[in-house]
């Protein structure tokens, strides 16, 4: 089951009151002697720890005025061993984009609980007479099929308050050309993403006046004359007339200190002290959207732009974490500033971006489409981002993109087969220099989105699954469709094996009484093997009962490490 609920404080006295807490905790059984949430940090989110529930307290805070990189996200505790397709677990996600606590407590009485708040600064809240204070929604779900079972309880939720329509294929120009705007040079860009299939052409930083690095011009939300003398409808018509549709990058919330805005209203700035600035990060400051002059300032420029250019999609950056204590009233006033461009401009669609994966809480997809899960394209780091994120986020919300070959934020070089397999499963898209691409990489590139789009309706509305595995280096993921009648897995080989033969290939959540033909899906690039493939793979397919793939499962094919083999399975 899924309970979601939040705690209200009313002051009836006659006196202000100062809120310090507002929780809301949730027994377990004694049964329940193991907790896992997830740690991180930038371009290595979402990553799994465990340990025994015993006496005391374990409390998964975060401050960084917002959920922060290393945001526990899911607080889960369970039977011993719980894994994602078994054990009885109990877990909680708090709704909300700023600081928060998770906590977990065990008391020799043989009470154990569960519980959840909004982190708050001392005097940060103070109600008048007649005034509350309500708690973020907190979601509470309960599985005896292990995390899968309340990774669909959260999704089912969230699929239903805010039904998001078929998700494009996205080029983000980011990693291609980074603050170098140029427009003959974009215009070759989206021919490129057009002639490949691509759906959605974003422009990333750069495009504001005198944006030309990352120490200027955040908060004037107006088009550099100099770099786009004709404003962006050259570069909007343009992709307009290749079928795609256009997005922007902003980021609202932040300015520079060398930039209009805060030379004309220095008071805008959000401080951590009112005698000094906070220290700068990555050239920014917050601005105080709390101020209903600095809102309304933001707002009129956002809607400047939606009214003055068509533009059907904003990526909402925010690249710093706040201090003091400001982070309640900020993280309102941002949900209220999207809620406005929400009603303003109802086909309007908005991804959550924060430094990559810092904010991607269902408080914020309230008011967003996607979110942006990590600034790493590398596809071994995302395989694992990707996999936790989604205990939480349905994948269709989840931003998943093709970068090069050699990842801009790790070195690695993978082939573009795996960097493949591992875009397919979320919200697809590219950030990478397509022009750069060789014919090859191009074609196949084209056969991949074809089959993305060909089964986005399932993986986008599906069951999400995933095998426990008894080897970590081998993985196994998948989308079933809700009535049983197919379902898209990925076998995934992340580094070498430990042992020399695996055992089965599960692949879960397939109806027991039916067959299935389990073939493989092209994606346009070759799977690389150590030795021969096994017989069933070498035969395009096999047939078996969901009770035999689920329980005994196929052998798993001799995947070299940084693999993955994408399959399908039909019920028959």
């Amino acid at each position: 089951g899924l309970l979601v609920t939040r705690a209200t404080v009313i002051n009836r006295g006659a006196t202000a009151f100062t809120v310090a807490r507002v929780g809301i905790t949730l027994p377990i059984p004694p049964r329940a002697r193991e907790v896992l949430d997830v740690t991180g940090r930038w371009s290595f989110e979402r990553r799994p720890q465990r340990r025994e529930l015993a006496h005391g307290s374990w409390s998964r805070q975060t401050r960084h005025g917002r959920n922060g990189h290393d945001s526990p996200e899911i607080l889960a505790a369970g039977s011993p061993g719980f894994g994602f397709r078994s054990g009885e677990v109990w877990a909680l996600h708090l709704a909300f984009s700023g600081d928060h606590d998770l906590y977990a407590e065990s008391h020799p009485t043989g009470r154990s609980v569960l519980g959840a708040a909004e982190l708050l600064a001392p005097g940060e809240i103070t109600l008048a007479p007649g005034e509350s204070y309500s708690s973020p929604q907190i979601l509470a779900a309960w599985s005896v099929e292990g995390l899968d079972g309340i990774s669909e309880r959260f999704h089912t939720w969230a699929r239903r308050r805010r039904p998001v329509g078929t998700r494009p294929v996205i080029l983000n120009t980011w990693e291609a050309v980074y603050f170098d705007h140029d427009l003959e040079r974009l215009s070759s860009l989206a021919g490129v993403a057009a002639s490949v299939g691509v759906e959605r052409f974003v422009l990333d930083d750069g495009w504001m006046t005198g944006r030309i690095d990352d120490t200027r011009a955040l908060g004037d939300w107006t088009v550099d004359p100099e770099r786009w003398p004709g404003g962006l409808n050259p570069i909007i018509d343009h992709v307009h007339s290749l079928g795609m549709d256009f997005g922007l990058w902003v980021e609202p919330e932040m300015v520079s200190l060398d930039s209009k805005v805060a030379r004309a209203h220095p008071d805008w700035v959000l401080t951590g002290s009112p005698r000094r600035l906070p220290q700068p990060w990555r050239n920014q400051f917050a601005l105080d959207l709390a101020n209903p002059d600095a809102f309304d300032s933001v707002l009129a420029q956002l809607c400047d732009m939606l009214d003055h250019y068509d533009i059907a999609y904003l990526k909402w950056d925010q690249n710093r974490d706040l201090l003091g204590g400001s982070t309640h009233r900020q993280t309102l006033a941002t949900w209220r500033l999207m809620a406005e461009l929400n009603s303003r401009y109802p086909s309007l669609e908005i991804e959550s971006c924060s430094s990559g994966g810092g904010r991607t809480d269902l408080g914020v997809l309230q008011f967003t489409d996607r979110v942006w899960a990590s600034d790493t394209n590398d596809p071994v780091e995302r395989q694992r981002i990707q996999r936790y994120t989604s205990i939480v986020l349905p994948p269709e919300v989840i931003g998943s993109h093709l970068g090069a070959a050699v990842a801009h934020t790790t070195g690695r070089q993978t082939d573009l087969g795996f960097r493949l397999a591992t875009a397919f499963f979320g919200s697809a898209g590219i950030e990478w220099d397509l022009t750069q691409s060789s014919p090859a990489e191009l074609a196949s590139i084209a056969t991949w989105i074809i089959a993305y789009k060909n089964h986005r309706a399932l993986l986008h509305s599906g069951t999400v699954v995933r095998a426990d595995p008894a080897d970590p280096a081998m993985e196994v993921h998948g989308v079933v469709a809700i009535d049983g009648s197919e379902a898209i897995f990925a076998a995934v080989c992340l580094e070498a094996p430990r042992d020399a033969v695996s055992t089965g290939m599960l692949l879960p959540g397939l109806d027991p009484g039916a067959d299935y033909r389990v073939e493989p899906i092209d994606l346009g690039a070759p799977v690389r093997y150590f030795h021969a493939i096994p017989p069933w793979l070498a035969d395009g397919g096999a047939t078996l009962s969901g009770f035999a793939l689920s329980s005994i499962g196929l052998a798993w094919p001799p995947l070299q490490a940084q693999q993955a083999l994408v399959l399908r399975a039909v019920r028959v």
